[in-house]
């Protein structure tokens, strides 16, 4: 009689009745409304598309289609989708009023019903009904039998046009499937901007068939073809992603100098060595790939001609690669250096009547918008190519903040108040290893600023750097993913959804989602641990990764020189991601223990020091044959210490003086192991 009773239970339970609040969908759509009652997935659902959309929607709906086969294990009757109208009478219904174009501004709005015997997806053109896909991905529930899809209403559409994700493929190459399965995450978070930078000091990464020196001088081998290009171009198009292709100048030019160094700005003084001459008799410098990270001299010339006519005929071969409107041409971090250095250019400077180096910039920016303009290109530049006299047109890429001594948001104001349309990443630079509730909660909008509804409507939205001076091919998916998930929410989601709690909760199954697309961001940090232990067990070694954080900053490669470009990335900081899973869980337990120190949650707080004793001891045998466990044996010692010490406190029986125990725990705050920090620190101190 018990056990039938339990299986009452358990039916009613299964079949209850979904919360709002218990879905894990992200971005958070504008309006949802749950009714009662659900859809019940079967082996003969299908799909049928309706209107006049973009062809993309074929391959969007297959891609649908066997995702959720690979979910549920159906095996579904329907295969590949290639017509509009193929099955009247399906359960998804698809409809699209006219074909999306890979622009700003495009309508991406979608209405998705699910009813108890039909799903429908009304969409103004292919984009939207691209999004309502993958929410419709998101809403899929189970019990222990059988899929659903709980009744539904959500009309949605993004807060911002421009969200964005810009990956830097020049100082570690990216392959071909990085970029591939990194498209796929942000058409998956409903993300629409693939910022590809693709040229810098460290390497150019086209391949140009009228100046093959680029490729065969400043790219070690490492270059995407023109074929590769259209192809990844072609990738995002049909998922509705507008690639921006970036070549930095007229600073970070030691790419293109190696291979053209009469355009440089440096000056040579000749000594009686064997510098070559150019034509007017003066020394041309020799430069170099830059395998350190940081920011060099190398600058082109803007006062020799041929610097312009070079730069005309790369747009004019790399502009037709991309179909897009924006062009970035970078414009950061030019010191000015050798342009101070160099006597013609300082008399340029005099003859066009150039105040200061900012001007001369400017001078030089302007030069490129007509080159880029002929091809249909609208340019963009990071916020340093911002001055009073450049053009309107251009977008202002809004980048410093406090890491570089500046406010937050400061020059995305003055952007907009001066007639520029602007981005914004300040912020949203993932590669800083910041956790994710600093980007959460960071808005495009900015606040305490007064602004018109036009200047508002000039800030297109905002875009996460992904910088990769440490993040390699096997590396760079867990830099990205799943903060960029939550980012993605914040370009697109209302500005009030902003809880920490519901984020995190959501956010631990749309990480793990986000592996049917190939991404690596979980699996890959087993591959590394696997090479730290020498294969030998992972348990203790995973465990210290999950309270352990990478070094915040640009800390872990002092002054650009630790790591080079061909350094390993295979150490246990590689490893460990921001937002350490057992620090924020211990957190949560600690803060439960001081508001209510019953004895079951003593022992939640006792479990995680008692574990960490152990993960030290652990550790300490496996590195008899794993050398590189050996940098993190310091910092797992502290850890042990600390937690022995706190698991007395608990118990009421220190053995520590007050200064004593606050000087052990202080020890818990150390950065000088390993490249990572303790992120129980903080936990520790509350305890105390």
């Amino acid at each position: 009689m018990k056990y039938i009773l339990v299986l009452l239970l358990a039916g009613l339970t299964s079949n209850a009745q979904i919360q709002k609040e218990q879905l894990n969908l992200m971005p958070w759509p504008q309006g949802i409304v749950l009714n009662e009652g659900n859809f019940a997935l079967s082996k003969t659902f299908k799909v049928n598309i309706t209107g006049n959309p973009n062809a993309r929607i074929f391959g969007a709906a297959t891609r649908f289609l066997r995702r959720l086969d690979g979910r549920t294990g159906m095996f579904f009757e329907q295969g590949f989708i290639t017509k509009l109208n193929e099955y009247p009478t399906a359960e998804l219904q698809i409809n699209c009023q006219k074909s999306g174009k890979i622009a700003l501004y495009e309508d991406e709005s979608y209405h998705l019903e699910v009813k108890k015997n039909q799903i429908t997806i009304n969409a103004t053109s292919d984009l939207g009904a691209l999004h309502g896909l993958e929410t419709l991905l998101q809403l899929l529930q189970n019990n222990g039998t059988s899929f659903y899809f709980p009744t539904t209403q959500i009309s949605d559409f993004p807060r911002f046009t421009w969200r964005g994700l810009m990956m830097d493929a020049a100082r570690h190459f990216q392959p071909v499937d990085v970029v591939k399965r990194n498209i796929d995450g942000l058409a998956a978070m409903k993300m629409n901007v693939f910022h590809w930078h693709l040229v810098d000091d460290q390497g150019w990464r086209i391949e140009m068939k009228k100046h093959p020196k680029f490729i065969e001088l400043a790219s070690d081998g490492q270059y995407y073809t023109q074929e590769e290009i259209r192809n990844i171009v072609k990738y995002a198009d049909e998922r509705g992603i507008l690639i921006v292709p970036e070549i930095d100048v007229p600073g970070h030019g030691s790419a293109i100098l190696i291979a053209y160094p009469e355009i440089g700005s440096k000056v040579i003084i000749l000594t009686g060595g064997t510098a070559e001459k150019n034509i007017q008799g003066t020394a041309i410098a020799t430069y170099g790939i830059e395998r350190n990270a940081g920011i060099f001299s190398p600058t082109l010339d803007p006062s020799n001609p041929k610097t312009y006519q070079l730069l005309s005929e790369i747009f004019d071969e790399v502009c037709p690669l991309f179909p897009g409107a924006y062009f970035h041409i970078g414009g950061d971090e030019n010191e000015g250096k050798d342009w101070d250095a160099n006597p013609k250019i300082q008399e340029f400077k005099k003859k066009n009547k150039l105040n200061n180096n900012h001007e001369l910039q400017t001078y030089f920016t302007m030069q490129l918008a007509p080159m880029l303009k002929k091809h249909g290109k609208q340019l963009m530049g990071w916020e340093e190519i911002l001055t009073k006299n450049l053009s309107k047109e251009a977008i202002i890429h809004s980048w410093r903040g406090a890491n570089e001594g500046v406010a937050a948001g400061q020059s995305l104001t003055e952007a907009v108040k001066g007639g520029y349309k602007t981005v914004l990443s300040s912020g949203y630079y993932i590669d800083l290893m910041h956790n994710v509730e600093s980007h959460y909660l960071n808005d495009p909008m900015p606040k305490g600023v007064e602004l018109t509804a036009e200047e508002k409507a000039r800030i297109l939205g905002g875009e996460a750097p992904m910088w990769t001076e440490l993040a390699s091919a096997t590396t760079i998916d867990s830099r990205i993913w799943p903060r960029t998930a939550a980012i993605a929410e914040r370009f697109w989601s209302a500005q009030d959804i902003t809880d920490m709690t519901s984020l995190r909760r959501r956010l631990e199954t749309i990480s793990f989602r986000l592996e049917e697309l190939g991404l690596t961001h979980i699996s890959n940090k087993n591959v590394i641990l696997r090479n730290i232990a020498n294969n030998q067990n992972i348990e203790a070694i995973n465990d210290f990764s999950n309270v352990c954080e990478p070094l915040k900053g640009y800390t872990r490669n002092k002054g650009g020189i630790e790591y080079q470009m061909y350094s390993p990335l295979t150490l246990f900081a590689d490893a460990c991601t921001p937002d350490a899973k057992d620090a924020l869980a211990f957190d949560n337990a600690v803060n439960q223990y001081l508001v209510n120190k019953s004895p079951e949650n003593k022992a939640k707080v006792a479990l995680f020091l008692n574990k960490w004793i152990a993960v030290n001891k652990t550790l300490n045998e496996l590195s008899n044959n794993a050398p590189l466990i050996r940098p993190v044996l310091p910092l797992a010692q502290k850890l042990s210490e600390a937690s022995l010490q706190l698991l007395l406190v608990l118990d009421n029986k220190p053995t520590l003086k007050g200064t004593d125990l606050k000087n052990l725990i202080e020890q818990c705050n150390t950065k000088d192991h390993a490249d990572v920090e303790l992120a129980v620190y903080a936990s520790f101190k509350k305890l105390i």
